[in-house]
């Protein structure tokens, strides 16, 4: 299979990749949780048990939405560069996709969402409906379906389908017309349902039939439907102008309180069911943890019991573990299936460590206290213009590993819409490129670590952080495997600001355990050989 090619081909891609190296939650990396271990933190054992192993990892992903909808449609020489960077074996090398079923405004309402955030419906309105015509849809009428439509968007279906193990599809928005505000960008209170209770049953047509339909035109399968993208918050609004036109907010979402995710559910599944696709129902894609949790709770058992996997994003970092519990205690599987941020409170900066070190700290802190079968990106592609000083903030950010404009044209090419990537990029590879799908994270007695044994049983990968401003000496200890050869080694792979996926020489394995110091402000993998 691809993940596993993507392993063993690892020791002759890392670091070839020759692109100018861009930086994303603004705040600087936690440089204390190593430290804490023993002061000067000059140097750290880290322990992985293999007997606290979790259930085969599913893969690395993301959602493809935005920067789907903006790049579909590129020149090829551009489209394919940035393919090869998300889903290429020398690039983040992801294998799990979540397709976003738009819900689209009225034809005559003028756009005002962010460059890639208008994701076509499916629906096909007849000539000359208006925002004020709601009740013309039937799902049941194949007139009122666009089979056609999002073409951006599917060009990345097509285009990528052969590395995807895992496909999700999911809503933020139900369309215009099921909305109680007449627009996908949110009610005119954040904190009002934006469900219509009438459109319940067809906001779940919409889901099943788009999906159904995806896996049609595209000979793939779906695995998961997710109604929801964060909907028990106040973040989504639709504000007006003087005009009475919309001018925000810049994306599309809708609230839904406990009570109508709920009864959303209990419609999405029959409506699944008598549709021609095996997908089943993944909930609630809250923000963070704590409010995860909260939701969860709320739901009967009949409606837990209608909910395949459960999905949550760490925008907020509180609660993880009470997460892991939930997801234990309902024998169901768990996905981190979104998250991002800033990192660097000085602005965009493509070369800087410290983006870099947030997101890499991060991906450690939920494999380790979320113990997730999948981590996926928000999107791993930012627009640029969006990201550079005085675009939506004065310093500029750092979302997204790789950045590029949204606005180029079909006489564009990689010169004239360059693509730039930041120490994201290069850090999240150090975890993409050496613990793979069948894999199976386990327990390591340093915060700064994650840990995982090989799918074949024959090795492990320890990813180790270092957030401070001088050099460590990490000591891998493997005296709680079982056989540890003698010709048993250590690859150390580094990144720091001297350079990306740096593969030093094998560290012999000597009494179980294994030395090497690693440079200041850097991420390493030690990809171990031999024990099992």
């Amino acid at each position: 299979m691809a993940h596993r090619t993507r392993r063993t081909r690892l020791l002759t891609v890392l670091g070839t990749t020759a692109l100018t190296t861009t930086t994303v939650l603004a705040m600087a990396p936690d440089q204390s949780s190593a430290a804490a271990q023993d002061g000067s933190a000059a140097s750290v054992t880290v322990r992985p048990d293999p007997a606290q192993a979790q259930e085969e990892f599913q893969g690395w992903g993301t959602s493809l939405v935005w920067f789907a909808n903006a790049t579909g449609g590129y020149p090829d020489e551009i489209r394919e560069k940035l393919a090869d960077l998300v889903f290429g074996d020398s690039g983040l090398g992801l294998n799990i996709a979540r397709y976003n079923i738009g819900g689209g405004n009225a034809p005559d309402v003028p756009d005002y969402l962010r460059p890639g955030g208008a994701v076509p419906g499916w629906w096909k309105a007849p000539a000359g409906t208006t925002r004020e015509d709601t009740d013309w849809w039937d799902p049941d009428d194949p007139a009122d379906w666009d089979d056609r439509a999002d073409s951006a968007q599917r060009w990345w279906v097509d285009r990528v389908k052969g590395d995807i193990d895992h496909w999700e599809t999911f809503s933020n928005s139900p369309p215009w017309f099921m909305t109680k505000s007449g627009y996908v960008s949110g009610g005119f209170d954040a904190t009002e349902d934006q469900l219509k209770t009438e459109s319940v049953d067809d906001f779940a047509a919409y889901l099943a039939g788009a999906t159904a339909r995806l896996e049609k035109a595209h000979g793939i399968k779906v695995d998961t439907v997710a109604p929801f993208n964060e909907p028990n918050t106040n973040y989504w609004s639709t504000r007006l102008g003087a005009d009475g036109r919309p001018v925000g907010g810049r994306q599309e979402g809708a609230h839904m309180g406990p009570d109508l995710q709920q009864k959303v559910i209990g419609a999405l599944a029959p409506a699944l069911a008598k549709s021609p696709t095996d997908a089943k129902i993944s909930a609630m894609d809250e923000t963070n943890p704590t409010l995860f949790a909260e939701n969860w709770k709320s739901y009967p058992a009949g409606v837990r019991d209608l909910v395949e996997r459960l999905n949550v994003h760490t925008y907020g970092t509180e609660g993880r573990t009470a997460v892991r519990d939930l997801a234990k205690e309902a024998r169901k599987p768990l996905w981190m299936s979104e998250v991002d941020g800033d990192w660097d409170p000085d602005g965009q900066d493509f070369t800087d460590m410290k983006s870099g070190l947030g997101l890499a700290q991060h991906m450690v802190d939920d494999l380790r206290e979320l113990e997730p079968r999948a981590w996926l990106f928000w999107q791993p592609v930012e627009d640029y213009n969006n990201m550079k000083p005085g675009g939506e903030s004065e310093k500029g950010g750092n979302w997204g590993s790789i950045q590029l404009p949204f606005d180029c044209t079909a006489k564009d090419t990689l010169k004239t819409c360059p693509i730039r990537t930041n120490t994201k990029f290069d850090t999240a590879r150090n975890f993409t490129h050496t613990i793979r799908p069948g894999d199976r994270l386990v327990t390591v007695d340093d915060t700064s670590s994650a840990a995982a044994v090989r799918a074949d049983g024959k090795g492990a990968t320890v990813v180790h952080v270092n957030s401070t401003a001088e050099e460590r000496t990490v000591t891998v200890d493997l005296s709680e495997f079982t056989d540890v050869s003698p010709d048993a080694t250590m690859t150390p792979v580094v990144t720091s600001a001297d350079g990306a996926l740096d593969e030093r020489d094998p560290v012999p394995v000597a009494d179980g355990h294994a030395p090497f110091t690693v440079p200041a402000e850097s991420v390493t993998s030690f990809v171990i050989d031999g024990a099992s």
